[in-house]
């Protein structure tokens, strides 16, 4: 039996943060990880890398039909397979640089491929076979599609985004159940491919935890490029005719069929928990099967968790500092809380959200007496320049102190505009503190002086340069 200092189960953001971590303090670290995905989790693989990089060629695609600007024409052909080639190449080689290559040159982490699960508070075994011993363990195990009880569902081939990501074939038709970030940005990838794609969400607007005007715009926005889309959709039924699947729909009241060649599930994540033994070491899940963690990330006595395997919110970015934070936690002196203040994200449809803070709506139910100002983007005048005014940007602000509490934009490069929202919240700065911030001319990050300013003075009434 091999002992160590620290496990870590998962070979993810979380887990690889946390080995780095293990490494720094010279501490005898396992990593095992299974290849259901592959060494370095959804992200690189089957989530924010290839799924960023074919939404990029669909924007080449269809800027080169949009033709935005006078004086220009262009055309565009492409090999939907040399694309997906291209992705796997580009896969394979972060996997080589970024994981397989770190790895080897973290002397005290050694890794182990399979599937691992507790036999005792000190005991793991991989695949059933070999056992390995440790003083403590971290639990990074990331998180899986979330397949909804629909009834038939069971008997059609559909697809999830790992699925999706490996299509030889661009589909002609396709359905995709879920409004949420996921769900919109493969409808808009694989329209701009040329699928014709129908969307489903079963809440009354899609993207329901952003703000209502970016969730009114967006949806506008991909309606306008030909995704049909329909909310408060309840899908009674799934099943198989022919070369094709078929739902029906309960929607406004009346049901409906619908028909496409594949089917994309993306109703949301679920933590991967199962399978891993956690009964035998009494640990308890959460109501939608997370493992349950103090602010420390600790999970029991000699047991600490990170990643999405704990919940929402499941994002790369966070996933990493938590599992940096448990390595910490779990062999030094030092006690890091995990703080979720201040923690950005985006969804990178074309145009881009970026959120970061509180929304109107949580605002509110935090007892701020709070006041909110959006502005359309087509103020900023580097929209003009660009030809894309497409979206808005709302600041949410303390009336009182006029501390600045949340920022959400939907534009163009929001992805990257936000983290000057980020270092506004983190900083608790005021409208005030922003105004009187010079801003490069002409940029789309003038939106947020802009409306800072909105709040004080008629914005439609200044020059392109003002304060």
């Amino acid at each position: 039996m091999d002992f160590y200092d620290l496990i870590i189960i998962g070979g993810g953001a979380a887990g690889f943060a946390a080995a780095m971590k293990a490494n720094d303090l010279k501490i005898k670290t396992l990593m095992v990880n299974n290849d259901a995905i592959g060494l370095g989790g959804t992200c690189v693989n089957v989530g924010c890398v290839p799924t960023k990089y074919l939404l990029n060629i669909g924007d080449l695609i269809y800027e080169s039909r949009k033709q935005r600007f006078e004086g220009i024409k262009s055309s565009i052909s492409f090999n939907f397979q040399k694309v997906i080639e291209g992705k796997n190449n580009l896969i394979n080689q972060l996997q080589h640089d970024k994981y397989e290559n770190v790895l080897k040159k973290l002397p005290n982490v050694d890794l182990v491929e399979g599937n691992a699960k507790f036999v005792s508070n000190s005991e793991i075994q991989v695949d059933n076979q070999k056992t390995f011993k440790a003083k403590k363990f971290i639990i990074a195990t990331g998180s899986s599609s979330f397949i909804p009880p629909i009834k038939g569902i069971d008997q059609v081939d559909y697809i999830t985004n790992i699925e999706a990501l490996q299509l030889k074939k661009l589909p002609k038709t396709m359905i995709v159940l879920g409004g949420g970030a996921l769900g919109v940005e493969f409808a808009q990838l694989f329209s701009r491919f040329g699928t014709k794609v129908h969307l489903f969400e079963m809440l009354d607007s899609i993207v329901p935890n952003e703000e209502p005007e970016i969730s009114t715009y967006l949806k506008n926005y991909l309606q306008d490029e030909g995704i049909e889309i329909y909310t408060n959709a309840n899908i009674l039924e799934i099943e198989n005719e022919g070369n094709e699947n078929v739902i029906k729909v309960l929607h406004n009241n009346n049901e409906s069929t619908f028909k496409a060649e594949q089917i994309l599930i993306a109703t949301g994540r679920k933590p991967n928990t199962h399978n891993l033994g956690l009964e035998e070491i009494g640990i308890n899940l959460g109501k939608k099967g997370q493992i349950i963690v103090n602010e420390f990330m600790k999970v029991g006595e000699n047991i600490w968790a990170a990643g999405d395997v704990i919940g929402e919110p499941m994002y790369e970015t966070v996933a990493a500092r938590e599992g940096m934070i448990a390595a910490t936690n779990a062999l030094s002196d030092e006690q890091i809380k995990m703080e979720n203040r201040v923690v950005p994200h985006a969804i990178f449809t074309n145009p881009q959200v970026g959120s970061v803070g509180l929304t109107d709506l949580q605002a509110n139910q935090m007892g701020f007496d709070c006041r909110c100002n959006t502005i359309p983007i087509g103020f900023v005048p580097k929209s003009k320049i660009i030809n894309e005014d497409r979206g808005v940007l709302k600041i949410v602000i303390n009336r009182k102190t006029e501390e600045i509490l949340g920022i959400h934009i939907l534009s163009t490069n929001a992805a990257d505009l936000i983290h000057e929202g980020v270092m506004i919240i983190k900083n608790h700065m005021t409208l005030d503190d922003v105004i009187n911030t010079i801003h490069v001319f002409p940029t789309l990050s003038e939106a947020i002086k802009l409306t800072a300013q909105s709040f004080k003075r008629d914005i439609s009434v200044i020059s392109c340069c003002i304060e």
